[in-house]
């Protein structure tokens, strides 16, 4: 891993900096933009996690009149993302590399890498999410924009960079976001939104997966394992997925689970892919105070889901359950658990799905 960019004399401390992640996005030069007027002295930061990358940051940084600096992550990205995803559809399982790029890339190394410049005491992101500092400590809150809300991509980020994080979109809705970047007259205002996946690019998730994979067909079982039909491959599926099986059925079927030993989906009627117990694997907590056997919470299984309470049923070093009042839909394995507190305000925090349980 290498660094470049601006010289080092350039990050004279006169007072306390932020490093800013820059991704060449609308956001991220957003971010930068309004730390600047608030007063903020910045260093644009960016990541090179793929080949080819986006150079639009140092523009922007130059726009700004603010110095950066490249950072060579890519085999890094490589070794923590990219292949765990690649084993976990293998595996049969539903990745979201977003989370474990979160906490070991864009809030680990990236920490590194601004603590090492002079004068630089904070980080700033693009991220939709805000901070709180309260009584018991400072906490990772939801978007004021709950249709652009990012923190459950961030509940693994390490507890001790918090208090050392900003985030400035957290109060704007996009449609603001993209308002001030007309204002400024940034050169990223009318980019277009990155992808859920920043290295999948035109091909989706399946580019960067084993081409072998993509075409395995196996077959389509109902639960009592009578064959229905057959599928091209279970990269292609995960659980509470309609789309695609190409089965008649006097029923709509939702794929159940995926079984990669027999190369199976398990399909189903809707209410069999409900949960009522979900269960994850290495938890992590941001408030440990709100996590424990018996706290009242509030959580989702994916990202984009809506938050519906629930009890912690156990915790363990390498295990969290929780009990819904209401079954869920479709928790898949490799996805995520997420817990919130203080009325489903703040991330608590959470683990991988790893075995969901009927409702």
């Amino acid at each position: 891993m290498t660094m470049k960019g601006c010289a080092m004399e350039k990050f004279l401390p006169a007072r306390p900096r932020v490093a800013v992640l820059m991704s060449g996005g609308v956001d991220s030069s957003v971010a930068a933009w309004l730390l600047r007027e608030e007063g903020w002295e910045g260093v644009g930061v960016t990541l090179r996690l793929f080949s080819p990358g986006d150079d639009a940051a140092p523009g922007v940084c130059r726009f700004l009149g603010m110095p950066h600096v490249f950072f060579d992550a890519r085999q890094l990205f490589e070794d923590r993302v990219l292949s765990p995803f690649r084993r976990g559809y293998a595996r049969g399982e539903t990745p979201s590399p977003c989370v474990g790029c979160n906490a070991a890339l864009k809030f680990g190394l990236a920490w590194e890498v601004a603590r090492s410049l002079p004068g630089v005491s904070f980080i700033a992101t693009g991220h939709y999410a805000r901070i709180l500092h309260r009584p018991a400590g400072v906490r990772l809150a939801r978007a004021q924009d709950l249709r652009r809300d990012q923190s459950a991509f961030l509940y693994a980020l390490p507890p001790e960079v918090l208090p050392r994080t900003l985030f400035p979109l957290g109060e704007l809705s996009k449609e603001e976001v993209r308002a001030r970047a007309r204002r400024a007259g940034l050169p990223t205002a009318l980019r277009r939104d990155s992808m859920d996946l920043c290295f999948a690019g035109e091909g989706g998730y399946r580019s960067v997966l084993d081409p072998a994979l993509l075409h395995r067909p196996g077959p389509i079982l109902d639960e009592e394992g009578h064959e229905l039909g057959i599928h091209p491959g279970i990269v292609h599926f995960t659980p509470g997925q309609r789309q695609g099986l190409g089965i008649a059925s006097p029923v709509p079927l939702y794929v159940l689970r995926v079984d990669p030993f027999r190369q199976a989906l398990v399909v189903g009627p809707r209410e069999r892919a409900l949960a009522r117990e979900v269960e994850a694997r290495r938890p992590r907590l941001l408030a440990p105070d709100l996590v424990f056997p018996g706290a009242r919470v509030w959580g989702k299984v994916r990202a984009p889901g809506p938050l519906t309470p629930g009890t912690v049923e156990l915790l363990t070093e390498d295990r969290l359950r929780c009990r819904f009042d209401e079954p869920v839909f479709a928790p898949a394995p490799g996805q995520h658990l997420v817990l919130y507190g203080e009325e489903g305000n703040v991330v608590a925090g959470g683990g991988e799905i790893v075995a969901p349980r009927s409702a």
